[in-house]
């Protein structure tokens, strides 16, 4: 045995031996790359291997539930949520997974870096009324942002790349303050520009200490530009639901031009911004030969306070932002936000099927042959968050709106009322003007790192300004199943209830 093993190893070590001759001298094999730390940019970056560039991986996923709301953020103010019945959701449940791309190279020119964010997000839908009769009750399920049965939606909020002082991409907008509309919150608030990350060219020159100067051009559509309505296309339907015309947007010829002075330090934040939104209306009808209404500029001005390392615990923080704008409506009335309102609830008022809240938001507002009336807007936001211990804080917050037309514009909208919806008060107690406010509450729990349940409640009032005791008679409305009936108009309230669990990597 010992012999013939001798043998099958020796005959082996020879065939080996013959190759080794055979084939080329061995190559050395080439060094493992091992990903190492970097240290340049904070916690969380890697260098890519065999590379300069250092990238960060990050995110979150998030689930929420919406009580009392057909919306994710928003309280029920049109719509099946606003009509406040069976169509009506109880609880409006969202799921989203967010991925964050964040690369840096140090070159002789500064930093080179580019910033991605990436959302999956499944919603719940709703369902709306489709019944053609009054023994033909049906309902048609529509989609929510994301909602599209087992696939949901893949939505995308910054891609942008930052290079000597400049940003190229889908970046926060240079006019809104780092928390936007969320000085303590979640849920939507008035008051300020909105989050929405936005295309645009800026520079920004930092003088050291906290304290840069940015001036940017950035796209205004869409989330920058609410509604120029025609008012000469108004019909019943669409001024049921707060729609004061047909809206006649035309193609981009500007951007907004954005200025933005920021002091950020250890006691705070102070900014100011200015932006300056071109409003460019479509034609007066169905073509070219019908005319249109010469562009018009409008503007808002924003001032914003934070402030940090208060004496009530470590941490805790006021968020104050205050709002003024001019056929920019946008920068108050955010695009994360319901821009009409068709609110429905009770009435004590002889005669009406039930009262209703309608207003709408606009930059203008024009009919036929005539020029653009400017929509002014103003408003504030604020937010005050205590932090119990390391693993508890507790917030309040709140906010108010106005709108307001001026005398033509309100002479448009009125003329149309009156006419298409039976104002019962006539043109002198007819007024589109309205406030909007929001005040609530939320308190967060953070058992481990990274990991935050949430709950938080929030009041909305939609305070309208026509007459006391005026009445609409409206057509049927299938869509929220209300019927053609006369309805008192009425100031009108939402309360919901936000609970949300959210783990951040």
């Amino acid at each position: 045995m010992k012999v013939m093993k001798s043998i099958i190893l020796g005959s082996a070590a020879m065939f080996v031996g013959a190759g080794a001759q055979a084939a080329d001298l061995p190559v050395k094999a080439k060094a493992i790359e091992y990903v190492k730390i970097c240290s340049l940019y904070g916690a969380g970056f890697y260098y890519i291997p065999g590379t300069e560039t250092c990238i960060k991986l990050g995110g979150y996923l998030r689930v929420d539930t919406m009580l009392a709301t057909n919306a994710d953020f928003d309280a029920a103010v049109g719509g099946v949520a606003g009509a406040h019945n069976r169509l009506s959701n109880y609880y409006t449940a969202r799921a989203r997974q967010d991925l964050q791309i964040d690369t840096r190279t140090a070159t002789e020119y500064g930093v080179v870096r580019t910033f991605a964010e990436l959302t999956f997000t499944w919603t719940s839908g709703t369902y709306s009324g489709a019944g053609t009769s009054a023994v033909n009750g049906a309902t048609s399920y529509t989609s929510s942002l994301g909602s599209q049965i087992a696939t949901g939606g893949v939505g995308l909020y910054y891609a942008f790349i930052q290079f000597a002082g400049f940003t190229f991409g889908k970046a926060e907008s240079q006019f809104r303050t780092p928390w936007a509309e969320y000085p303590a919150n979640n849920f939507e608030l008035p008051g300020s520009a909105g989050w929405d990350p936005v295309n645009q060219i800026t520079y920004t020159a930092d003088f050291g200490q906290g304290i840069t100067a940015s001036f940017s051009a950035q796209d205004q559509v869409q989330a920058y530009t609410t509604n120029i309505w025609n008012v000469t296309g108004a019909t019943a339907a669409g001024l049921a639901v707060g729609a004061y015309g047909a809206n006649d947007i035309g193609g981009t010829r500007a951007p907004d031009l954005v200025a933005r002075v920021r002091v950020d330090q250890a006691w705070g934040l102070f900014q100011a911004s200015v932006a300056a939104h071109d409003n460019h209306a479509a034609y007066y009808g169905a073509s070219e030969p019908t005319g249109h209404p010469n562009d018009k500029w409008g503007w808002a001005g924003q001032l914003a306070l934070s402030i940090k390392n208060l004496p009530t615990g470590p941490g805790d923080t006021i968020n104050l932002t205050g709002v003024y704008t001019h056929g920019a409506s946008s920068y108050n009335f955010h695009d994360y936000m319901s821009r009409s309102y068709a609110m429905y609830g009770g009435t004590g008022l002889p005669g009406a099927y039930q009262s209703l809240g309608i207003a709408g938001v606009s930059d203008s507002v024009f009919v036929a042959g005539a020029g653009q009336e400017l929509t002014t807007t103003y408003g504030f936001n604020g937010g005050y968050t205590h932090n119990w211990d390391p693993y508890w804080n507790s917030s309040i917050f709140g906010a108010w709106a106005a709108v307001r037309y001026n005398n033509t514009a309100k002479g448009y909208i009125c003329g149309a009322m009156v006419t298409t919806l039976a104002l019962s008060s006539g043109a002198a107690g007819c007024n589109p003007d309205f406030n909007y406010a929001v005040v609530g509450t939320k308190t967060s729990w953070t058992p481990v790192k990274g990991l935050t349940f949430t709950g938080e409640l929030a009041y909305m009032m939609l305070d309208q300004k026509h007459a006391s005791g005026s009445t609409v008679t409206l057509p049927l409305q299938s869509g929220v199943a209300k019927p053609a009936a006369v309805y008192e108009l009425k100031d009108q309230n939402s309360l919901v209830l936000l609970l949300r669990a959210q783990r951040n990597f």
